[in-house]
């Protein structure tokens, strides 16, 4: 096994400062290190981790290490690499790294490789991209896993359709359920920085803007408010009539998309699935559009249908492809359809990105002790530790909060009591 493959070792005193500036934030996750360091609850596991490498990821890395795993980083999306916290954690944390930016689909994979030649004994995904691989192509190493933990909504999908389908050959925790991870990272996280990332790569204005948002989940959500904020005219377009109706109460047009594209201006994708923009979605669209998305996988947008509409496509700005069409109409692709707040911007604020990891590890730590009693299927993380880390993160924040009586516990675990 190589011992790494990053874009530029001397990249990692930039990096440090960047994982350290995220440290600043992530209160909840340094409590969890300073009991790791103590404790040791991975000792003696190898851990192999498919994620986003961003400073935030550097300071779970680090946790991880900590507690005693030996740890392995790779990519989990080609776009997604900040190339100067790969090349810090190589250089001042020795755990080996294999990511680099803009990476095309075969080192992608390369990587994967390298991560499952660590032969882990746990798992840590972000898109089951890890898992996935495992089981389709590196069956052998089946016997010597733990367990894993899956990061995305998309992945928990991928997962549970292979436990539904007997597929699955390992217990798998659903970071991504936990309610300190989806609530706020979903929600805050992603609307932010996916604003963020349109913005960096465009540099347009939202306000007076017709802004799509495909899919109201718990990233539509805040993507919606997001964009809401900036001044833009809102659309969401929804399958789940539950959650069209949700998005119709809070004030939002919703309609289908393909009366959408008839009037939007920039569109994002949320939702998990395929071709939610596809080519009859392209030929309706205004000239001038922007397209992105902020799911997990690039397979939200059909750009193979729209190269084969274009008679041109050209580079006018980082992240930004123009596509021509026969028409004269021209529509512009953000990321290559990858997720744009990594893409183009840095992922999300490390204050949501601490309740997130603070739950992948201490899933790995449930996972480690308790994978014994654990049959081969996805499970969600614990409230026990959903609500501690709420609390840590309250008190990392100042903010103190009611505390039940005895009288009142009493009265909520009891029935003879109603009108008086």
């Amino acid at each position: 096994m190589e011992k790494f493959d990053i874009k530029d070792a001397g990249l990692a005193e930039g990096g440090r400062r960047r994982i350290n500036w995220a440290e600043r934030e992530m209160p909840v996750l340094r409590t969890i290190m300073e009991r790791f360091e103590k404790e040791k609850p991975l000792k003696g596991l190898r851990l192999s981790a498919c994620l986003h490498v961003t400073a935030e990821t550097g300071n779970l890395a680090r946790v991880l290490q900590a507690g005693g795993a030996d740890v392995v980083l790779v990519a989990s999306n080609p776009l997604s690499t900040q190339d100067d916290v790969a090349a810090s954690l190589v250089a001042h944390d020795e755990i080996p790294v294999f990511a680099i930016k803009g990476e095309d689909n075969a080192t992608y994979y390369s990587h994967i490789g390298a991560a499952l030649d660590h032969k882990p004994h746990l798992t840590m995904d972000d898109g089951a991209d890890l898992v996935s691989e495992l089981h389709k192509n590196r069956r052998e190493l089946l016997e010597t896993i733990v367990g894993g933990t899956e990061e995305t909504t998309t992945g928990v999908i991928r997962l549970k359709a292979m436990a539904a389908d007997g597929a699955l050959e390992f217990p798998v925790i659903a970071v991504n359920d936990a309610m300190t991870k989806h609530f706020f990272d979903n929600r805050y996280g992603t609307g932010q920085s996916t604003i963020d990332g349109i913005i960096r790569a465009t540099n347009v204005l939202l306000a007076g803007k017709t802004f799509v948002v495909a899919g109201y989940g718990w990233c539509g959500r805040g993507l919606a408010d997001r964009a809401r904020g900036m001044g833009a005219n809102v659309i969401v377009t929804e399958v789940n009539p539950m959650l069209a109706l949700e998005a119709v109460m809070s004030g939002f047009r919703v309609m289908p998309m393909v009366e959408a594209v008839k009037i939007g201006d920039i569109f994002c994708t949320v939702t998990g699935d395929i071709n939610v923009l596809d080519k009859h979605h392209f030929e309706a669209m205004k000239d001038g559009a922007i397209v992105s998305n902020s799911g997990h996988f690039n397979v939200e947008i059909n750009i193979d249908a729209l190269e084969k509409m274009a008679t041109d496509k050209r580079l006018v700005r980082p992240f930004v492809d123009q596509y021509q069409l026969k028409d004269g109409r021209q529509i512009h692709i953000l990321g290559e359809g990858r997720l744009i707040n990594l893409a183009s911007a840095e992922g999300h604020p490390a204050s949501v990105m601490d309740m997130s990891f603070a739950n992948q590890a201490l899933a790995a730590e449930y996972m480690a002790r308790n994978a014994d009693k654990l049959e081969n299927k996805v499970y969600s993380v614990s409230e026990d530790i959903d609500k501690e880390i709420a609390r840590i993160k309250l008190e990392a924040m100042g903010i103190h909060i009611d505390v039940l009586t005895p009288e009142q516990e009493k009265y909520l675990n009891s029935w003879e009591e109603g009108t008086v």
